[in-house]
């Protein structure tokens, strides 16, 4: 008997879940699509290890004038590590972060700025993806309209890591 009652009732509660209609899907665009998709620029072949090597050595004689601790970082397309250094004295957690910007302004071919100012604006989902780092300091490395690597510095502000590492992509160009 209560085996009956048993199945009876989960026989109602399925029919009660099967014949219950949800609403049709809202649309989710909030905002024009565009056509083309934003920031694209083409992979190119990765930047030498010769080329890596002379980005730091500006971005670290820039540093030094200025008197800031850096550790600079320039990776291939891939977030491959090419080429490192870090100055005497720079905090120890900058060695990790200044990878992290070149990795992630490589890997999303945008600066690590662009990160930081969609968090101001409100938009949480630019922390979920992989890899990204919302602080200034990365930029792609762009040749012949091609991204060929990404740089970053950490150990300042972010906005004098920035500085240092614009210094170094405007004068490999």
């Amino acid at each position: 008997m209560v085996r009956k009652v048993l199945l009876a009732s989960a026989a109602l509660l399925l029919a009660q879940v099967a014949s219950a209609q949800l609403p049709p899907e809202q649309d989710v665009v909030t905002q024009p699509v565009p056509d083309a998709a934003p920031n694209y620029t083409p992979y190119g072949t990765p930047i030498t290890i010769s080329d890596a090597r002379k980005l730091i050595a500006t971005a670290m004689a820039e540093a030094k004038k200025r008197d800031w601790h850096l550790a600079c970082a320039v990776v291939e397309p891939s977030g491959t590590l090419v080429a490192y250094e870090k100055m005497d004295d720079t905090q120890y957690g900058s060695a990790e972060v200044s990878i992290a910007k070149a990795k992630a302004a490589a890997l999303y071919r945008r600066p690590t700025r662009a990160f930081a100012d969609a968090v101001k604006a409100g938009s949480a989902g630019a922390l979920s993806l992989p890899g990204a780092i919302a602080v200034e300091g990365g930029l792609p490395i762009a040749h012949g309209g091609r991204v060929i690597g990404g740089m970053g510095c950490s150990g300042a502000a972010s906005n004098q890591d920035a500085t240092v590492v614009y210094k170094a992509i405007e004068e490999f160009k």
